[in-house]
């Protein structure tokens, strides 16, 4: 692979990866706030921990129902909290498939790569034979030349036309 190519590829990875940290921290940072938002929002949310089950469960759309928004302003907190957490949860699903299927496309461009080098080396030594075989008939064709020329010369210089050759 040339090298130009290779730093293309490197850098796609680095993206993809880089991608899913972030809409993975991006999914913390949502989760966090909204699970302070719903402990701040609704009085029955009495604990943090409890804020964060519940905008855990709002943003994963799971509505377990152990834990549920009570008040009109945590009601709408939670249909944002469904929308930002569909959408981010949709971004880390997405950069999950993007790493398995960049892998995917790596291993069939090295399985293509090593089926090319092989193809090659397999024309390589066919070109070898074939200026082997080229080389014979060449040679072959050139000694049979030169035996019939000098076969006719000798015919020539027997019937007195021709004078020896001087070597």
């Amino acid at each position: 692979m040339s090298s130009r190519r290779q730093r293309l590829r490197d850098r796609q990875r680095h993206i993809v990866r880089r991608g899913l940290v972030y809409s993975l921290v991006l999914a913390c940072v949502i989760l966090g706030f909204g699970g302070v938002g719903f402990w701040m929002l609704d009085p029955r949310i009495k604990t943090l921990s409890d804020g964060l089950w519940l905008s855990f469960t709002t943003a994963a759309t799971v509505g377990y129902g152990d834990v549920v928004p009570s008040t009109f302003g945590s009601r709408l907190f939670a249909f944002v909290v469904v929308l930002l957490g569909l959408a981010v949860l949709s971004l880390v699903t997405a950069s999950l498939a993007a790493i398995f299927v960049e892998r995917e496309v790596d291993e069939e461009e090295r399985q293509i790569e090593r089926d090319l080098l092989r193809q090659m080396s397999g024309i390589k030594r066919d070109i070898a034979s074939l200026r082997a075989e080229v080389l014979a008939i060449q040679t072959h064709t050139s000694t049979e030349e030169l035996l019939r020329a000098e076969a006719g010369a000798a015919a020539i210089r027997a019937s007195g036309e021709m004078p020896p050759p001087t070597h």
